[in-house]
């Protein structure tokens, strides 16, 4: 066996060992489901086997499926047939170990996900180690997926209707302890004490299989329409499911569907039916679309694929914050709590101290909800010293200015730094929109020269955007990388422009709803199709979000900086008006697009029907869906035309973990490939017709739909070549 070996001790029980070679964890390959059905033969068909206790030979027990071969399956464009049977193979391999007739228990010495704790499951007792950092679940709804190994047919067994499907579609990790209140693990012990606790069960057992498949076997909890809690549970929480959904998200359905369904069949017509729900999953792209970007090309980004391979790893022990706003105090803690000693300056002692105070105040969260002791959080505050004096600088490794937009403030900031800081710091800036370029001039060494992009706020988005200006060298791409995880967020790495990546894209989606709303287009329907489309929040409220003060800043910025090259729109003069004639500046002042009442929620301010009357005709929901998503995609692409993204996982991975574009569509440049390249460069052409030239495609997405050619497969193919 390639996957498995096999041991029978001096007692009469096998010691089934998996460890899947040249993989850091095991994962379920096609070797894997043969060598378990022979094994399952084995157990059965030796008379001097008792049992079999079921174990891994890595630090860990088991991840599950291989998610780059479940993406290359999609890419291939395999026949559902084939996947369905792929998924039967498997449940079959689990099944024959279920029903083999002798005790099976699984010795889980480390996490165990999706596929990995269906193999558990398909065992008849589960002992766990109770180590830190082993974590139990089935995940796989987070990437549009569904347990296809069992999960959904043995979780509801166990643990009733409610608490199987909570488990299933929440999508969460838990730890031993956990898991056996839960009640899908019997026993948890010490660390290396798992293969010893579960041979003791099997030699004192005489369980010889699973409870379902013994006459008058019942739910707990009930099943079917005969048990009006299980009807209650079905009814109710589709519905609610549909709407935490909005259609988007196929798997939690199915995973309601196939439970609810599973449930009053035999075991092995449920196993059937989780099966097909699977494959139907499987099989749409939105699976596709989840795995490569949430996760393989996310975990790609976390391991800093594109950190330059020269500069030797210098982790950041003593940070500079300039600015100790919004931003710089979330800069400051996430810092912080990563170990780093980090100086925060500010004008003035007392400000930097109003900003060490945001730190104060999530630790004392974290304490207050039993999450951290009171030391740990002291020791983190400690670290921030506060300050400004910006001789207090000096032995800074990293300085990172985080003040207002302006070029003038930014100039002065980074020249009194660089007075007092080693020759060899790194100087980042945060902006979000000012060009890293034009910034540089004001450094000696624009080499060293970055910029570190955060997402507001700090403590919660994950991701950063580094910005490589022109002269900005590889030591400093190393720094910024090196740096961003230590403090485990995501990076994506872009060339300069205005407005980078993020900001510039995500600015596209803000003046297309107002533009929509100096077109008369009902406000209610513009937020309402953008929420329902998957955005987090309606373009409309984002801007207050932001700040329609900051939006017409930039506006202004941007037209000093274009002159004559700048095109206005009508988002600005709507923007204009808010700020000029409406002093309506935003969510900070309890009124823009919408009112702030204190104590009450938020609603569309009444005037804008008498400043944007409706219009006569209003749009169908489809067109205004379109019209967010496709103006986003567009200007995606043109980034990458222009080279201020190189690589679509980049654009995908920004789009979704720094505006929040729908992650059911993977990212930007995934949404245009479901659609087709040709569909949409096609609709693209009707909505520029319509609407205007910002919906015009660029040449290169137009030669590359006539060739059927796509992003992804571009890269794959340049990867390829490269290789040879």
């Amino acid at each position: 066996m390639e996957t498995i070996t096999y041991e029978v001790d001096g007692n009469g029980i096998a010691l089934v060992t998996v460890d899947v070679k040249d993989k850091p964890m095991n994962v379920i390959t096609n070797e894997f489901m043969d060598d378990i059905l022979e094994v399952a033969g084995k157990i059965a068909g030796d008379d001097d086997v008792k049992g079999a206790v079921v174990t891994s030979g890595k630090d860990s027990f088991m991840a599950g499926a291989d998610l780059k071969h479940l993406v290359a399956t999609f890419d291939e464009r395999t026949d559902a047939a084939d996947v369905y049977a792929w998924c039967r193979k498997l449940q079959q391999a689990y099944r024959a170990l279920e029903t083999c007739g002798k005790p099976v228990a699984a010795a889980i010495n480390g996490t165990a996900l999706g596929g990995g704790l269906e193999l558990a499951l398909a065992c008849h007792y589960r002992v766990a180690g109770n180590n830190p950092k082993t974590k139990l679940g089935q995940p796989e709804v987070q990437i549009g997926l569904m347990p296809g190994a069992g999960g959904t047919q043995r979780l509801l067994r166990l643990m009733g209707i409610e608490a199987s499907l909570r488990m299933n579609t929440e999508g969460k990790h838990f730890a031993a302890e956990n898991a056996l209140e839960m009640g899908f693990v019997n026993e948890v012990v010490e660390p290396g004490k798992e293969v010893e606790a579960a041979k003791a069960w099997v030699a004192s057992t005489d369980v010889t299989g699973a409870p379902w498949d013994e006459k008058g076997f019942k739910v707990p909890g009930g099943a079917g329409l005969m048990h009006p809690k299980a009807v209650q549970t079905q009814t109710f929480g589709a519905a609610l499911m549909q709407k935490m959904t909005n259609h988007n998200y196929p798997a939690p359905l199915a995973i309601m569907a196939a439970t609810y369904e599973g449930s009053v069949l035999p075991m092995d017509k449920a196993l059937d039916v989780e099966s097909k729900y699977f494959t139907q999953l499987l099989m749409d792209p939105t699976s596709r679309n989840m795995t490569r970007t949430l996760f393989l090309s996310k975990g790609e980004a976390d391991k800093l694929v594109r950190r330059p391979e020269g500069p030797e790893k210098r982790p950041v022990t003593k940070l500079g914050i300039l600015g100790a706003g919004m931003m710089g105090a979330g800069v400051a803690y996430v810092s912080a709590y990563a170990g780093m000693e980090v100086v925060l300056l500010d004008m003035s002692k007392d400000s930097a101290e109003k900003g060490k105070d945001y730190s104060r105040q999530l630790l004392q969260k974290r304490i207050d909800r039993g999450r951290m002791d009171a030391d740990k959080a002291a020791d983190i505050l400690e670290r921030i010293v506060t300050t400004d004096s910006y001789d207090d600088l000096a032995g800074c490794e990293l300085v990172i200015e985080a003040v207002f937009e302006d070029v003038k403030i930014k100039a002065d900031v980074t020249a009194k730094t660089e007075a007092v800081i080693p020759e060899d710091s790194i100087f980042a800036s945060n902006t979000s929109t000012l060009p890293i370029t034009g910034l540089a001039k004001a450094s000696k060494r624009p080499e060293q020269f970055i910029g570190i992009h955060f997402f507001s706020p700090v403590d919660k988005m994950p991701l950063v955007e580094v910005i490589v200006g022109e002269e900005t060298g590889d030591v400093a791409i190393a720094q910024a990388l090196d740096y961003i995880q230590q403090i485990r967020k995501t990076p994506i790495v872009v060339n300069d422009s205005r407005g980078f990546y993020t900001s510039r894209v995500f600015g596209t989606y803000s003046k297309e709803g107002i533009m929509m709303l100096a077109e008369g287009v009902n406000p209610a329907l513009i937020e309402n199709v953008a929420r329902h489309a998957g955005m987090p929040v309606g373009p409309l409220a984002v801007t207050d979000e932001v700040s329609i003060e900051l939006s017409y800043h930039v506006l202004k910025m941007t037209k000093a900086g274009l002159g004559d090259a700048y095109v206005a729109t009508a988002a600005d003069e709507v923007v204009t008006t808010f700020i000029e004639e409406l002093d309506r500046k935003g969510k900070k002042t309890g009124k823009g697009f919408y009112d702030y009442p204190d104590g009450e929620k938020k609603h569309l301010w009444p005037g804008l029907a008498e400043h944007y009357p409706l219009a006569d005709a209003q749009p169908d929901p489809i067109e205004v869906r379109k019209r967010l998503l496709y103006v986003q995609a567009i200007d995606s692409v043109r980034c990458m035309e222009e080279g201020v993204v190189t690589h679509p996982a980049d654009a995908d991975i920004g789009s979704i973990f720094g505006w929040g574009f729908p992650p059911y569509t993977g990212g930007t440049i995934s949404y245009i490939e479901t659609i087709g390249l040709a569909e949409f460069v096609e609709e693209a052409d009707r909505l520029a017709e319509t609407y205007g030239e910002r919906f015009e495609v660029p040449d290169g997405l137009r030669e590359m739909a006539a060739k059927g050619e796509t992003f992804y497969g571009r890269i794959d193919a340049a990867e390829q070549r490269s290789a040879a």
